[in-house]
């Protein structure tokens, strides 16, 4: 059944989120004795599979932006994108290695946080009763602005396609 699913991965969810996941989860028991990850290896490949995706939402929202705002990284605008990419197959491969490099830097970044987080939690031992609460809400955030991002994306394409 593994080998099924495992089959179905594309290269982009592959690097992207299976194994930032894994590495973020494997990072995370090592560095702070914090298990994400049940021994079931099915129910393991998804658990990887869904932090994977969180740290790769985090990056596209929270980083990106960031690194954009202090001009480490530039973009193109969309539409200019979109039409290149039609010229030029090559671009979405670049592209997906790119996202895999601000995937794995995010992964780092939240590795940091959450040991920033784990510094408070010490200091102030009442936010214990709180982390469920804060992930949660935490999650949320990122998929609710994820959808947003996503749905302006296809806007967009619409949007040319239409020109």
């Amino acid at each position: 059944m593994l080998s099924d699913l495992l089959d179905k991965l594309t290269s982009y969810n592959l690097f992207n989120y299976l194994l930032p996941g894994a590495v973020f989860a494997y990072f995370a028991e090592r560095s702070f004795a914090i298990k994400l990850v049940p021994d079931d290896l099915v129910t393991a490949a998804f658990v990887y599979y869904f932090l994977g995706v969180v740290i790769s939402r985090f990056g596209s929202l929270v980083l990106e932006p960031l690194l954009k705002k202090f001009r480490v990284v530039k973009f193109e605008p969309y539409p200019a994108f979109l039409t290149a990419s039609e010229k030029d197959a090559k671009i979405e491969v670049l592209v997906e290695a790119a996202n895999m490099y601000r995937t794995f830097v995010s992964a780092m970044v939240l590795l940091l946080l959450l040991a920033a987080y784990l510094k408070v939690e010490a200091l102030y031992p009442s936010l214990s009763g709180w982390r469920s609460l804060i992930g949660g809400l935490a999650l949320a955030f990122v998929f609710l602005f994820a959808y947003k991002k996503q749905t302006d994306y296809i806007a967009n394409r619409i949007r040319k396609l239409n020109s």
